[in-house]
């Protein structure tokens, strides 16, 4: 089984940018989005045999998470037990064997003035997963915001309290890896280096990988033997992420 998450950074831009050919070439059961910034009607895009789940921002143009998946779901949750929808962050669809939850972490912004909503978002989703683990395998994917590790980005002396690389939200996403789950990238290539997921679009950062690898596909601890490959598709443009991918 195999699963694509991607930050499209503007789903009806990158549409522009080659996201169908991409789509299809890679024929995903599930292809997860995050950042879509739109609101439903905005756009029309669907593709044979999949069916489509949104969660919009209630703020236009901002956040925003979709499912495209080959496989109906015998139920679809928006939101973290009913929070942080409005700003579309997050989606669950359910299976008989799994849970599968599509997530836009929130960015702590410049000199980490939105870290104390960061940390409780942080502190809900890993309760809430672990509930869900509880029941059945769970797979979280998306723009989880945050290089984890030194060797996850290009410059961490320099970077060092940014956000997206501040001593907290590392920490959160070692609690969340601690309390039963693992990043399949690393499971596979723990010491692979200059394999990012993110690059400015300043300072011809892409050209120079100039990086940071905060996009991820975590696997509950008890399912990880069941990952196969891990994939990160640095040559595929149309935003500022990249795709990854995860073969089960």
């Amino acid at each position: 089984m195999k699963f694509i998450s991607w930050n499209v950074n503007g789903l009806r831009a990158c549409v522009g940018k080659g996201f169908e050919a991409f789509f299809k070439q890679e024929d995903a059961d599930f292809f997860c989005i995050q950042e879509t910034k739109m609101q439903e009607g905005q756009l029309d895009l669907k593709f044979d045999g999949y069916y489509s789940y949104f969660n919009y921002a209630e703020k236009k143009g901002y956040s925003g998470t979709a499912i495209y998946t080959k496989h109906q779901p015998i139920n679809v949750v928006l939101g973290i037990n009913g929070e942080y929808n409005d700003e579309g962050r997050a989606i669950t669809l359910e299976y008989d064997d799994f849970y599968l939850v599509n997530l836009y972490v929130p960015n702590s912004q410049e000199k980490l003035a939105r870290l104390s909503y960061r940390m409780e978002f942080e502190d809900k989703l890993r309760t809430y997963v672990n509930e869900l683990r509880l029941n059945k395998m769970v797979i979280i994917c998306g723009d989880m915001n945050v290089a984890k590790e030194e060797i996850d980005i290009k410059n961490p002396k320099t970077n060092h309290l940014n956000a997206g690389f501040s001593d907290e939200e590392r920490q959160k996403m070692r609690d969340l890896q601690a309390s039963g789950f693992t990043d399949s990238y690393r499971y596979l290539y723990p010491d692979k280096a200059d394999m990012y997921t993110w690059w400015s679009y300043r300072f011809k950062s892409r050209e120079r990988n100039t990086g940071w690898r905060i996009d991820y596909f975590l696997v509950d601890t008890e399912h990880e033997k069941m990952i196969k490959e891990a994939l990160i598709y640095t040559d595929v443009m149309g935003s500022d992420h990249c795709p990854i991918g995860l073969v089960l």
